[in-house]
């Protein structure tokens, strides 16, 4: 049987076994076994725990679970309300200006956890009833919620660019740089977007003789202040060279939650309980993911499938501009039906020896992976943040949710066209403090 056949045949079980709703982890890891069973014998499973072993042997994945504790320690403690109403205090009289405040929380609130999902929520819990109660459109309200939920893959920290660091062996460090600006320009175009609709509709949400004080104002900075002074100081030792990934994440981690119990009195053990649940499930789930995945793709290369596509891909002579664009098709049709961590983990090891042959810089591609994953995580079937967002407000139509996010995605798409002509938006600040990478 040809490569090419082998290749048909393992694409349509797997999109058949991931649609189906089986855990991703255990859907390529099963489907992994049984093609090495089927093309090598039953003497090939005697790779499968090395193989899966050696997918979690790596001493940067240690920075993973320590991110998400601090997406953890923030999300179960009101750090996303204060961060929302400070943001409202201050931007109340521009158009949209609650909308506004809750897509500069999700900003925020993305360099503190590094994950979309808890983003998501914990700006959504407080911003969407708050919207809606001062009569703000259900769509506008849950579609900027969506939206700005993604943020938090884009901005760092980013366990998506941790783990493109590791499938493609790329620096943690310089994917981190390479997001900030690409991160805080989307943040603006779902602003200008956003202000714009507002403006549109003619909504206001508050009278017009309606003013905050100055003393109200700075009384929500003192709560606020500690976390970002958190961030800084991570993003500070990083990329300082003071500290690796990991150990800046253990430090920001264990600072959280210190910050945590002295700001906003969590005391309890219920809530350390909490943390420490949240914490372990989504950890123990993104590392079962990526030791199936490296099963998985020791399987395609045994097969010679990856070989096989990617010379496949070479051969066709086309304009590397017509193959980028292929390449982004493909990803956001992926993105349709699997999850951003197994996407990047199945596809970065093929695509990454295809973009560098055709002369892109494989920081610059991660970043427009990554936004590819941003639109998947707002677009159905699968379309994360959606039923997030639904769970928050269920008298909403999720019709109505996706409608409010389908701007959004297109502002997400504008982003990766000027990334395209503009490639020095994401490698400029990583060459300017790390230097230029030859």
């Amino acid at each position: 049987m040809s490569p090419t056949t082998q290749g048909a045949i393992v694409l349509v079980i797997t999109l058949v076994v991931l649609l189906s709703g089986a855990p991703v982890a255990f859907g390529l890891g099963a489907i992994s076994i049984v093609f090495l069973i089927i093309f090598h014998g039953i003497d090939s499973l005697h790779v499968v725990a090395e193989t899966f072993y050696a997918g979690l042997h790596d001493f940067t994945l240690v920075a993973i679970p320590m991110f998400v504790m601090m997406g953890a320690a923030i999300g179960s403690s009101p750090a996303g309300k204060d961060l929302y109403e400070a943001l409202d205090r201050w931007l109340y009289r521009v158009p949209g200006g609650l909308v506004i405040s809750n897509l500069g929380a999700c900003a925020l609130f993305a360099a503190l956890t590094g994950s979309s999902p808890a983003c998501c929520a914990a700006i959504g819990k407080m911003g969407i009833p708050e919207m809606r109660k001062r009569g703000y459109p259900d769509d506008v309200a849950t579609g900027s919620i969506c939206a700005g939920g993604t943020l938090g893959i884009l901005i760092p920290p980013s366990i998506t660019f941790i783990l493109y660091g590791i499938a493609t062996e790329t620096s943690i460090g310089r994917l981190f740089l390479a997001g900030v600006i690409p991160g805080l320009m989307l943040t603006g175009l779902f602003i200008l977007w956003t202000v714009f609709i507002i403006w549109k509709r003619g909504f206001h949400a508050h009278a017009a003789n309606f003013r905050y004080s100055w003393k109200e104002k700075f009384q929500s900075i003192p709560k606020v202040a500690p976390f970002l002074a958190i961030v800084i100081g991570v993003i500070y030792v990083l990329y300082g060279g003071i500290a690796t990934p990991s150990e800046a994440a253990g430090v920001g981690a264990a600072l959280c939650m210190v910050m945590a119990v002295v700001i906003y009195r969590m005391w309890r053990p219920k809530q350390w309980w909490q943390i420490l649940r949240d914490t372990t499930r989504e950890s123990v789930m993104i590392l079962m993911i990526i030791a199936a995945a490296v099963l998985f793709g020791y399987m395609l290369t045994s097969l010679y499938l990856t070989q096989t596509l990617a010379q496949g891909i070479a051969d066709m002579h086309v304009n590397r501009w017509v193959l980028m664009g292929l390449i982004n098709v493909f990803l956001l049709v992926c993105g349709f039906f699997i999850p951003p961590a197994a996407i990047i983990l199945m596809t970065a090891p093929i695509l990454y020896p295809i973009i560098k042959v055709a002369g892109f810089d494989p920081v610059w591609f991660g970043v427009i992976m990554t936004i590819n994953m941003e639109i998947g995580l707002i677009h159905p079937p699968v379309g994360l943040n959606i039923y997030i967002v639904k769970a928050i407000a269920p008298d909403v139509p999720v019709t109505k949710v996706m409608w409010g996010t389908i701007p959004y995605a297109l502002c997400m798409m504008l982003q990766i066209v000027i990334l395209c002509v503009f490639p020095d938006i994401a490698t400029w600040l990583p060459d300017r403090l790390m230097g230029i990478k030859h």
